[in-house]
This record gives C-alpha cells, structure tokens and sequence, in this order.
C-alpha cells in the first residue's frame, strides 16, 4: 500500500470517544512490549507516529491512525505485562474487550506474538476470544531479526501449532529493523478489505 496520509487520530478509553467516520478498522493486539508501535510505524513508514516505549505496558488507552483517510488502525492496550496491579491489568482488558465487542466498523485483528517464543496463555486467550469474535486474524510474529531465516518454519509452524490455527491464517514473520514482512502484512489487510 502507498502511504499519502498518516496520521495519529485520537485515544479513547470508551465507545463515545470512538472516532465516528465509518472507515473500516484493523485492530492490532498482543502482550505489552511484543512491537506493535514499531509494526505501526513500520506499515505507516513513519518513524514515531506510534511512541515506541523503553517501558513495557504503556499504551494503556486505544489508539487510533488514520491511514489515507479511509482506513484505521487501531492499538489496543498491551496485555501480560506483570509490574502493573490486577486492577489495572483488568481495566485494560475491558478497553479491549469493549472495543473489539461493539466495533461494527473493526474488519480483523492483527494478533502479534514473538516468534522467538511460544506463544504464551495470555496469548492463547486471545486468540480464542478472536475465534469468538467470528473474525479471521492476521498472526505477525515480531522480532524476526532476532532469529535467522532458517529458523522461521519452524518457529511460525510451531505459534500455529500453539494457537491452534486453522490453514487459512496466515503467520507473518516480522521485523521494523529489517523491515521484513511489512509488504506482506499489507497484502494480507488488503486481501480481507476486498
């Protein structure tokens, strides 16, 4: 995809703050830290349009891109992350269970996982509340210059295994340092918005 026109929308913690222009939206979700400011500002080809944090757990709202005034990406807030109470890991599930639950305008979700690592439970939990949603995701495995290119069947084989993924999903390896995989993460968000 040509980018023309990028740019950071407005946070929300609940629906009325929700933007209101009707364009279809791809979520992006996964733990704290596993790079979904860096694969934002990868796909949008800026370099911090999305504050990439030293900090895990900092995108406690959601966030939404306006990409070439007719498509959203959304960042949910990043979930594991242990240094942070119950009661705020549970707020920050409800953002995202709110927003994936009422989001008429949400087309799929981009679930991110480290492909250096299994998938962890939270993970799993995830993916069967996107299973819920009736919606097809888009698996990104970050981190992908921290591993050579012969490992990634096997380490795409073994998250598709762990999620228990049907043959259609695709698993993307992906890396902002390397820039692998941005091509093919919006092939496959085009793909879904025929």
């Amino acid at each position: 995809m040509i980018i023309k026109k990028a740019e950071f929308i407005i946070t929300a913690v609940d629906p009325l703050g929700y933007p209101d222009n009707g364009w279809p939206e791809i979520a992006l979700a996964g733990r704290s830290n596993v790079g979904k400011s860096s694969l934002i500002n990868a796909l949008l080809n800026r370099k911090a349009i999305a504050r990439v944090g030293n900090t895990p757990g900092k995108t406690r709202v959601i966030n939404f891109y306006n990409v070439n005034d007719g498509l959203m990406l959304v960042d949910l807030p990043g979930y594991g992350y242990a240094k942070v109470s119950k009661a705020e890991k549970k707020s920050w599930g409800k953002l995202a269970e709110t927003y994936l639950a009422v989001r008429k305008t949400l087309r799929t979700i981009l679930l991110l996982v480290d492909i250096r690592h299994e998938p962890t439970e939270d993970d799993c939990i995830m993916m069967d509340y996107i299973r819920q949603t009736g919606r097809a995701p888009v698996i990104v495995a970050t981190k992908a210059d921290k591993i050579s290119r012969v490992e990634y069947k096997k380490q795409t084989d073994m998250i598709r295994t762990v999620l228990n993924l049907a043959e259609d999903i695709r698993v993307i390896p992906f890396s902002s340092i390397k820039r692998i995989g941005i091509e093919e993460v919006w092939s496959a968000i085009e793909n879904i918005m025929k």
